[in-house]
């Protein structure tokens, strides 16, 4: 059975999505060539439908609508029709690219865990959580990229869970107001705030410490991805991946200019700021050469340092 092939407003469909839903990820992209731009742009969209199933979705129909997200991707694995649009470029780009199923069912599963979980009680918990949910898709997007080193993996897995982070420190407010908290739980108890806080919004000078310690830890998750952006074969896409490092690493520099106030604003990047950043990787004067070195990935055993008390 022939499979029809994907046509340039299947790809369109994907970049729409894309451009609405993901604008650092859309900005960044844009300096790809073309054909793995496309390709950027499918696996984006599928991950937006797959989220979007868990987020959006309400509570009664989160399950089925994953579950119809995960046979849409099992079926773009297969030979079987698919409707024009975001599948079939989907299909066209794990077939292009020789992306395992495999990377998917992970991050299925981490999308699963927010049906069933809405508190991680360690870190360890949490890293697996940002694994599945992100850390596997720095994985699929060195599939696009290429490498020059098997250890590149390890650094884009690192890079997915730095990003994953700045993402659970920005989006406290929004996933509290949906019932979720990412924060791990024996840290919390740590410096003296509950799920009630949390809830309720309160900075104190015990929260402003807890997450000067998130922060830390997701700024050592980035400079563990450092190594491995010299690795990824693609100089184009060694550029994008750049631009993502510094514009999600901003986002961390926006939370500390907020005093950790995460409840009164959003922590973003603005757009002239974005375009300050990527002009200045640009026009660096030299990007980092390929390396093999490697640091160790998984920074399981952070303790939080010391607390302070006052409030």
């Amino acid at each position: 059975m022939s499979i029809p092939a994907a046509q340039p407003s299947d790809y369109a469909a994907a970049e729409s999505i894309t451009r609405e839903h993901a604008k650092t990820f859309y900005f960044a992209s844009r300096f790809l060539g073309k054909e793995k731009r496309n390709a950027a742009f499918a696996i984006y969209a599928i991950c937006r439908i797959s989220d979007d199933a868990v987020d959006q979705s309400q509570p009664v129909d989160r399950g089925e609508t994953l579950a119809q997200a995960a046979e849409g991707i099992a079926r773009a694995y297969g030979t079987g029709e698919l409707p024009a649009g975001v599948w079939r470029a989907f299909r066209a780009t794990i077939r292009q690219f020789d992306i395992p199923q495999r990377y998917f069912d992970v991050l299925l599963s981490g999308m699963q865990m927010d049906l069933q979980q809405s508190r991680y009680a360690t870190f360890a918990e949490l890293h697996e959580y940002c694994y599945r949910v992100a850390g596997v898709v720095g994985l699929i997007m060195l599939k696009l990229f290429g490498q020059h080193s098997a250890e590149a993996a390890e650094h884009a897995v690192a890079l997915g869970v730095a990003m994953q982070l700045t993402n659970i420190l920005r989006d406290i407010r929004e996933d509290a107001a949906r019932g979720r908290i990412y924060l791990p739980q024996d840290e919390m108890r740590a410096y003296g705030i509950t799920d009630a806080d949390i809830l309720a919004g309160r900075v104190t000078m015990p929260f402003r410490d807890l997450l000067k310690c998130q922060v830390a830890r997701a700024r050592r998750f980035f400079a563990q991805a450092d190594a491995g952006i010299p690795m990824i074969a693609d100089s184009r896409a060694r550029l994008v991946t750049h631009a993502m490092r510094e514009l999600y690493a901003a986002i961390l520099d926006e939370i500390e200019a907020l005093d950790y106030d995460v409840f009164a604003q959003r922590a973003y990047v603005s757009g002239p700021r974005k375009l300050w950043l990527l002009i200045k990787k640009l026009f660096a004067k030299k990007l980092p050469s390929r390396q093999t070195q490697s640091t160790t990935v998984g920074v399981r055993s952070d303790q939080p340092p010391a607390v302070s008390r006052q409030r």
